[in-house]
């Protein structure tokens, strides 16, 4: 019997097709997928480092795997995992996000933050192939810190073209989703508000006409004008390391200035712009950077300055997060669909060390931990 048997996770991998067939299948698809999460929960980088877990682990992995041809080789697992179909593999891992955040206590009075980003794997280029980096865009709930999905970039793409899958591939009902630039197009905010979502979406150089108006409209609104037009403000000042920072958004939704930027309403449920102006002092060093938003939010600068602020999450708890605790970067890990379906092992790995509550530690401590602890290691896969 699988370690995943009764958990959200064994019901939503379950249904994953092996792509093996005929002798091929001396190992159950289940156990290998098992035991690659167990391994990359503790500290696994490769096939190698899962194949030596998963013998280093025979005796206990035996208390609940059957097992009957042993512990698979590392070119088992590299050949299953380059083989798996990621489409249907993220699909597995979709389903299995949206059990966990649906169990995960929410704020009522808060929204759903949802950010949209894309992130390169350095070294999963194969020159040889002529294949670049694998280019990943993940969709980040922001009040949880869970991963619900992402989409590989195809090579000789860009970003744009896998946006549209990632908000297909997640729950938009009541999120407030937030992309940078590249996401700044009408055919993006019509599929948000279609989802049943708000977005607040980066104003920059891609859309340079309307960014230009924008901007020119919030410099009046800095001197003094123009008069009588409705904006809401909200300040925010944080001290931190030596850095003082004062975040300063203005956000509209007058008729009139909505009317002069979108005449012909061509972006679907727009209700607001915003400016976003940080002012950062280090030491004797101060500098200055306005960022504008669409938004198809009301002019709330409070919850407006909120979502900006919490898109960064993204950065900061998913990208660098990966990289540094996981080695993303560093994985050399490139046949086949290998690659893109490991990071959704580094993915399924953070998920579960975020949501646990039971060891007070960063997620290095967690991965020796579960290392070191069997009995941890079972409940961060079963709960």
């Amino acid at each position: 019997m699988s370690a995943l048997t009764g958990s959200t996770l064994c019901a939503a991998f379950t249904a994953l097709l092996d792509p093996r067939s005929g002798p091929a299948l001396r190992h159950r698809l289940l156990d290998i997928v098992t035991i690659a999460v167990l391994a990359v929960l503790c500290g696994a980088d490769s096939w190698v480092d899962v194949a030596l877990f998963g013998r280093s682990k025979e005796a206990w992995l035996r208390t609940f795997l059957d097992l009957p041809h042993g512990i698979p080789s590392h070119d088992t697992f590299g050949r299953v995992f380059a083989a798996l179909d990621p489409a249907a593999f993220e699909a597995c891992f979709v389903t299995w996000v949206r059990a966990a955040v649906a169990e995960a206590e929410t704020d009522p009075d808060a929204d759903a933050g949802l950010a949209l980003d894309g992130k390169t794997l350095r070294r999963s280029h194969d020159r040889t192939r002529g294949r670049g980096p694998l280019h990943l865009v993940s969709a980040w709930a922001t009040d949880h810190g869970l991963v619900l999905g992402q989409v590989a970039v195809a090579d000789h793409a860009n970003e744009l073209e896998a946006l549209p899958v990632v908000l297909d591939a997640v729950d938009l009902v009541g999120a407030v989703v937030t992309i940078d630039a590249i996401g700044c197009q009408r055919d993006v905010a019509d599929q948000i508000i279609a989802r049943g979502g708000d977005y607040v979406l980066a104003l920059k150089d891609n859309q340079p006409t309307l960014r230009e108006l924008v901007a020119d409209h919030f410099a009046l609104v800095a001197t003094g004008g123009p008069d009588g037009l409705a904006h809401d403000i909200q300040t925010t000042r944080d001290k931190n390391h030596g850095r003082h920072e004062q975040r300063r958004c203005c956000v509209t939704d007058d008729p009139a200035v909505l009317a002069w930027l979108d005449p012909e309403q061509a972006w679907p449920g727009l209700r607001s712009v915003a400016a976003v102006t940080g002012d950062r002092r280090v030491g004797a060093t101060t500098t200055t950077e306005t960022r504008f938003y669409l938004s198809s939010l009301p002019a709330d600068a409070r919850r407006i300055a909120t979502a900006v602020r919490r898109h960064w999450r993204i950065e900061n708890q998913l990208h660098w997060t990966l990289d540094v605790a996981f080695r993303e970067d560093e994985c050399r890990i490139r046949m086949g669909h290998a690659a893109e379906n490991f990071a959704v092992l580094r993915r399924i790995a953070l998920n579960l060390l975020r949501q646990d509550q039971t060891v007070k530690a960063g997620l290095k401590a967690k991965r020796l931990t579960a290392g070191w602890d069997e009995a941890y290691l079972r409940h961060l896969l079963v709960g």
